[in-house]
């Protein structure tokens, strides 16, 4: 079991990291400007995808991810609770970065790298259900709503209690955050993958 000092260090650790605005960073090296200015105003890689620049936006969603990832799999080589606490440190400062005033984006591919690194099976049912839904909708939104959804259903039935205790929480923080798209969802007018802001 880990001391209460290392889970944290773990968690400030996985914070610091997840804190990390890539897609901000991104869009501005390449001279795109703020990428808080356009759009849903998010930084994440949905909106930086309203640029127009396809490329950035996967680079945004690897590099959002691999935070996640990095931080559950570096904080595991002490405790498999430290793992768990930088997870969700990283998801955290995804949400809340301390260098933006604590407005952040909205977790989604932080979430997966923190998935990722704690339960690939789960990654692969968030990946199938997020292109699942994503493709036949075109809303990257409703896909990352019905997968949040899915997978700590999944990780329960494989018997993965504790981190499905942890994504039950974490899923619900992402439904939360999503409330202006569930708004706009329901009134027809959320923007679909590809349209630029």
């Amino acid at each position: 079991m880990a001391g209460f000092f290392t889970l944290l260090l773990a968690l400030i650790f996985g914070y610091l990291l997840g804190s990390i605005p890539f897609g901000l960073l991104i869009t501005r090296a390449a001279g795109l400007g703020d990428v808080r200015n356009i759009g849903s105003g998010n930084i994440g890689a949905t909106n930086v995808l309203r640029t127009g620049n396809k490329g950035l936006a996967a680079l945004t969603l690897l590099l959002d991810a691999l935070k996640g990832t990095a931080a559950v799999l570096i904080a595991g080589f002490f405790t498999p609770e430290a793992a768990l606490a930088a997870g969700f440190g990283a998801f955290f400062g995804h949400l809340f970065p301390v260098w933006l005033g604590f407005k952040g984006g909205k977790g989604v591919a932080t979430y997966l790298g923190v998935l990722t690194g704690l339960a690939w099976q789960g990654a692969l049912v968030f990946a199938i259900v997020w292109l699942g839904v994503a493709f036949t909708t075109r809303y990257s939104s409703l896909a990352a709503l019905v997968a949040a959804v899915a997978v700590p259903v999944a990780l329960y039935l494989w018997g993965i209690s504790a981190i499905a205790a942890l994504f039950t929480v974490m899923s619900i923080i992402v439904i939360a955050k999503h409330r202006s798209n569930i708004s706009r969802l329901l009134a027809g007018t959320e923007s679909r993958i590809g349209a630029k802001g």
